[in-house]
């Protein structure tokens, strides 16, 4: 059964893979239901997946096959919030090993274009820090990064 709220993503076609791949890579993720074309239509074949239902970390979403029309953009991207650094690496890399693509300040795209915010714990503590001199070092360091590390951000926030 759909969620009352649904996250729906197009695809070009992809949204099974995509979906597979996100189950596998993301605790608490699976593929539910993929819905097929009862016939032919105008861009595709009977059997073709036209969405599919599935979940990531727990969220509610639905992969929709809609063609090469629009495509995925940072004004949407899951962030991922990591409890340590081994977190960090095995979900930045997968995202970026599997055809994705590294950006700054913690965030990726995967090889279907949608933005992933790998985003560790400590590091919102440190750019929240109560210290503002603290927290603008954390920052700063931030800024200079592809993937976050957390030895790096925990050291420029100490000083």
């Amino acid at each position: 059964m759909i969620s009352k709220n649904t996250i729906c993503l197009w695809y070009d076609g992809t949204a099974l893979d995509a979906a597979t791949f996100y189950a596998a890579t993301f605790p608490d993720s699976a593929v539910g239901a993929v819905l097929r074309a009862p016939g032919d239509y105008p861009s595709g074949k009977q059997g073709d997946v036209l969405t599919v239902e599935f979940t990531v970390m727990g969220v509610a979403c639905m992969g929709l096959n809609g063609g090469p029309t629009f495509r995925h953009s940072e004004a949407f991207s899951f962030q991922v919030a990591t409890d340590d650094q081994a977190e960090t690496d095995r979900l930045w890399n997968a995202i970026v090993g599997n055809g994705g693509q590294a950006s700054a300040c913690g965030w990726c795209k995967d090889t279907w274009g949608l933005s992933w915010q790998i985003t560790p714990r400590a590091l919102t503590a440190a750019i929240t820090d109560p210290d503002p001199a603290a927290a603008k070092r954390a920052f700063e360091a931030m800024m200079e990064m592809t993937k976050i590390d957390i030895a790096a951000i925990e050291a420029a926030r100490r000083g």
